[in-house]
């Protein structure tokens, strides 16, 4: 029942899910409003926010980045057994790094306090033993030589500003924070940065802000789309998702027709130098996009949005591990189906690896930094019983990666970088995949090379030939002069036991390639 000043959840209004709409509980949507439950309650949906998007990566898994542009069809099977979470985490535990660099972040609020510097959260990461892509790895590039953060995530440091990782990794900052979105997103201001910016960034907003919603409703709808409120209306990001709201209602009995829309409208990126002129797409709006599908076509059933999840394609894993995540803490895990935990017990102990954290660890971890960010914004605890003072989601400010810039053509290269080599484009900006660093390589060989355009050295740079701390994209620049350009690539240290391989150069310009129709 709503009242003025308190909305008084017991436990079992908290933690149940009720089917239909006339049993779903009050929306708190007053400034000033207060939550009451239980430390029992509290805890419940703690735990189910961490088993659910273990649950989820585990159950997307086998079908990560498998389906590029292209759904997963209703004839192939999604496999789920008893054993299955327990048997992957042994065997293939490099999947979990949803949870591990979740965790990375976890470990240094309980060594640090609340308080901890960004500079603790970057340096934790950045020398963690795990290897990491895209957004993550260009960010511990940046930090271990000396680009701080923000800057370390932002676009002009960061190619893969935009993409997902942030968003794969802020479930602990909504799970910290229960009916408080904002303290989430002053979290995820704070850790995001590291490694994103822009879109990429307002991925791991989003998801903080609908973890700590699903504290206070069990209406998805209604957590999906107050949620929102903490994007800027200007982004592409909150467009799409508004988009996605639309098309439901639309829709609604036909996820993939949305889906259809999604591809049509927001499947371009223009950012991540891998989904560039590709089908793969890792850019954080189009993969929240599913999330946001699978969460409002599945309307709280937890089989129904794992499954649209999943089936959506692209980061197939993480995106089932947000989903299944929101809607975990929005059940409880009590609620949790007991299909879905089976042989969950027998992988709880299981610390997760690069880590001396299970499961089991972090739910009372997790539980315990809840409870100190309840107390640092105007609740209490008294005895058995949480007060929360909720909060009205407000806008983060306004950031836009990739401003002015769009791909227009490709260079091909191939060939291994042994002294020099130039290429001209015309445009405004380009980026030089190629790699240094293959498999699991642990080498400490560290070639050195500097980049000139038009003749003016703009840097001298480090490729370590080791994995973790490659530079994942050898050379870029934005923001050049529109018009030729001449870029050469000089090695100052050429090894025969390792090679600096260039693939090829993406080119940007000021304005989209005009295309015939």
């Amino acid at each position: 029942m709503k009242r003025c000043l308190l909305f008084l959840l017991t436990l079992a209004g908290v933690t149940g899910f009720a089917q239909g709409p006339e049993k779903k509980n009050p929306k708190p949507t007053g400034l000033g409003k207060i939550l009451t439950l239980s430390k029992a309650a509290l805890q419940n949906k703690v735990k189910g926010g961490w088993a659910g998007q273990t649950i989820g990566v585990t159950f997307g898994g086998p079908n990560e980045f498998r389906y590029e542009g292209t759904m997963i069809q209703d004839y192939q099977p999604l496999v789920w057994y008893d054993g299955y979470l327990k048997k992957t985490m042994v065997e293939n535990p490099g999947l979990y790094d949803d949870l591990y660099m979740d965790l990375t972040f976890v470990d240094i609020f309980e060594k640090e306090g609340l308080d901890a510097p960004v500079g603790s959260f970057a340096k934790a990461y950045a020398n963690a033993g795990y290897a990491l892509w895209h957004a993550n790895q260009v960010g511990r590039y940046n930090i271990l030589h000396g680009i701080e953060a923000p800057q370390s995530g932002h676009w002009l440091n960061n190619p893969h500003a935009d993409c997902i990782d942030y968003q794969i990794e802020a479930d602990f900052a909504g799970l910290m924070a229960p009916g408080m979105p904002n303290t989430a997103s002053d979290i995820s201001d704070k850790i995001g940065h590291i490694m994103n910016y822009g879109d990429g960034w307002y991925g791991g907003v989003y998801i903080g802000a609908m973890y700590a919603l699903a504290f206070t409703s069990n209406d998805v709808g209604y957590v999906v789309k107050e949620a929102l409120k903490t994007i800027p209306k200007e982004s592409q990001y909150y467009q799409c998702i508004s988009d996605v709201i639309r098309w439901h209602g639309q829709y609604p009995n036909d996820w993939k027709r949305t889906w259809f829309e999604i591809e049509k409208k927001w499947s371009s990126d223009v950012g991540c130098p891998d989904g560039v002129f590709r089908s793969f797409n890792i850019d954080a709006t189009v993969n929240s996009a599913y999330v946001v599908l699978g969460l409002l076509y599945g309307n709280g059933d937890f089989t129904k949005t794992m499954e649209i999840t999943t089936r959506c394609g692209q980061d197939a894993d993480c995106n089932p591990s947000s989903s299944g995540g929101i809607l975990g803490t929005m059940l409880g895990y009590d609620k949790i189906p007991a299909y879905w935990k089976q042989g969950l017990t027998e992988a709880e102990p299981i610390d997760f690896k690069y880590t001396t954290v299970s499961l089991n660890d972090v739910y009372d971890i997790g539980f315990r930094h809840a409870l100190q960010v309840v107390e640092r914004n105007g609740g209490k605890v008294n005895g058995d019983q949480v007060t929360i003072r909720l909060q009205e989601p407000q806008p983060v400010r306004f950031e836009k990666s990739f401003e002015g810039h769009y791909p227009v053509s490709k260079v091909e290269i191939r060939q291994p970088l042994r002294d020099e080599h130039s290429f001209d484009f015309e445009g405004t900006g380009f980026v030089v995949r190629g790699e240094t660093a293959k498999g699991n390589s642990q080498s400490t060989h560290v070639f050195k090379a500097e980049l000139y355009v038009d003749g003016k050295r703009l840097e001298t740079v480090e490729l370590p030939t080791s994995f973790t701390t490659r530079r994942h994209e050898l050379f870029w620049k934005y923001q050049l002069p529109k018009g030729k350009h001449t870029v050469r690539m000089k090695l100052l240290n050429p090894d025969p036991q390792h090679e600096c391989r260039l693939d090829e150069a993406l080119i940007y310009s000021d304005q989209p390639a005009v295309t015939s129709k």
